[in-house]
């Protein structure tokens, strides 16, 4: 058994049973948000047996991860004489959608292309914005498995990902064109490049999904709204529903340029006791209050789960703002945020929540440009209202005053923005036209729509996919085998709608 991680050979010798991923760690779920690109060598150069055990790999290395909108996506392409996108990053939002896809991916065969495969996924699948695309500043990763043999002249189309901000890692199951692999992979290289023989590639499971965690975990621990005497956190959910948050804070010395100590400075630093304050599982804030002005604070933030599993403690410091009296109004509301949107809600929440300064709080808002005007009334002691009844896919100006004991009025206005409703696709119809041709014809909502996706098989295992602008309601597709599958789904901002399916 023979595993190799870049420069060094070691020897494993281990008993097993059963699958090496039991369970799904809480580390790993909501740990991560990025774009994670799979190139599969699926060409005649790998035997079937390595195929089939490379895509079980892939489904035992995503099996931890959550996905979805707001997590990780996958999406896979198939190396062979042309590629072929098996699915893409809006293909699947849940495991088991994942896993069954991954069941029913076949071998394409033919030739190695992997520098066409290349230009594909820089051009059309990498892509930030673009329908079926990536996300725009979240992470993108590239994992090429490969048997190692003829990689062909894939330098420069991988440093060509690489200038664009795509980490490129590579598995090999040969231990051929090494020089060629360590050229292409991220630096750096020892923890971005693996050898592996293919009856023991479950060894490297969890190295590499430790590799990617490196590239797309999400830890931020963020401070907003820092007034005199009040702040507060947010940070990415990393807990499922279970378990707790415990957040430390307390106000500490700065070194002499006025920099904030480390994680590492001695507990001899702090200036008063530390507070300590828990949230829910379910919870991505809270609000810090009496807070001391003009001070540099340090929050600690340590999810705590019910197995005590240990899972990464998120630290951060900041400094309090000066008090400016005699205009307190100032320090009343510094912060309007809005969280939750659907496509007919949003919650929108303000801070500090000053009591003894304020009477009540009002809300306003209306369409924009020029809808009509609406009025929500909030008490004291409330720092959050839902906004419901809203129209899908609209921009909203959204109004937040406090009324003042003294009178006066201090108010803050944000943008908020619902989701979009994605209508399904209707009535598509499918005429045969001779010569293996299918002339297809449909109806959509033309509201909010980008285009369509056309997808249709062309043989064993073979899909082709086609884009097309929104003006355009019918296609004529070729080389459409009898009884093909042919589908065509409408594409809006924000995601792909429901399609129909026919069979030709």
């Amino acid at each position: 058994m023979k595993v190799v991680n870049v420069f060094t050979w070691v020897l494993f010798v281990f008993l097993c049973s059963g699958r090496a991923q039991d369970s799904v760690p809480e580390s790993v779920a909501h740990c991560c948000e990025g774009d994670v690109l799979f190139l599969l060598d699926s060409s005649g150069s790998v035997a079937s047996y390595e195929f089939s055990r490379m895509v079980d790999f892939l489904s035992e290395l995503l099996l931890p991860f959550s996905l979805g909108e707001d997590q990780v996506r996958v999406a896979l392409l198939q190396v062979g004489t042309e590629p072929h996108l098996e699915f893409g990053f809006d293909a699947h939002h849940s495991q088991a959608d994942l896993q069954t896809a991954l069941a029913g991916t076949r071998q394409l065969k033919g030739d190695t292309n992997t520098v066409e495969a290349l230009l594909m996924a820089r051009r059309q699948v990498l892509v930030p914005g673009v329908p079926g695309g990536t996300r725009p500043e979240l992470p993108r990763v590239l994992v090429w498995l490969t048997d190692g043999v003829d990689p062909g002249d894939v330098q420069e189309p991988m440093a060509r990902l690489r200038e664009d901000g795509v980490s490129v890692l590579v598995v090999s199951t040969g231990h051929g064109n090494f020089q060629v692999l360590r050229d292409v992979v991220s630096d750096p290289a020892e923890e971005n490049l693996f050898f592996v023989d293919i009856d023991d590639i479950s060894i490297i499971s969890e190295d590499l999904r430790n590799a990617i965690i490196e590239i797309i975990r999400a830890e931020r621990l963020q401070v907003k709204a820092v007034t005199s005497s009040s702040a507060r956190l947010e940070w990415r959910q990393v807990l499922a529903g279970s378990g707790h948050y415990e957040i430390q804070f307390g106000p500490i010395q700065t070194g002499q340029g006025g920099g904030v100590p480390g994680p590492g400075t001695s507990p001899g630093t702090a200036l008063g006791p530390f507070q300590k304050v828990t949230r829910p599982g379910d919870t991505n804030w809270a609000q810090l209050n009496d807070l001391r002005p003009e001070t540099t604070y340090r929050v600690t933030l340590t999810p705590k789960t019910s197995s005590l599993e240990h899972l990464n403690t998120l630290q951060t410091s900041f400094t309090t703002q000066a008090v400016n009296p005699p205009r307190p109004q100032e320090e009343v509301l510094s912060s309007v945020v809005i969280s939750d949107s659907t496509s007919t809600s949003v919650r929108v929440s303000w801070a500090p929540l000053m009591p003894r300064l304020v009477q009540g709080y009002q809300l306003e808002y209306s369409a924009l440009p020029a809808g009509p005007l609406h009025i929500i009334r909030a008490s004291n002691r409330q720092d959050y209202s839902v906004l419901s009844d809203l129209t899908p896919g609209t921009q909203y100006l959204v109004t937040v005053s406090a009324r003042l004991a003294s009178g006066r009025e201090r108010a803050m206005s944000v943008r908020a923005c619902t989701q979009e409703v994605l209508p399904p696709l209707s009535d598509l119809q499918l005429t045969p036209m001779g010569n293996e041709s299918v002339a297809l014809r449909w109806r959509g909502s033309p509201d909010g729509l980008r285009g369509y996706w056309v997808t249709w098989e062309r043989g064993e295992s073979r899909r082709s996919t086609q884009y097309l602008p929104p003006s355009r309601l019918s296609t004529t597709l070729n080389h459409v085998p009898s009884r093909a599958r042919v589908c065509v789904s409408p594409v809006y901002r924000t995601a792909r709608g429901e399609g129909i399916c026919c069979t030709a």
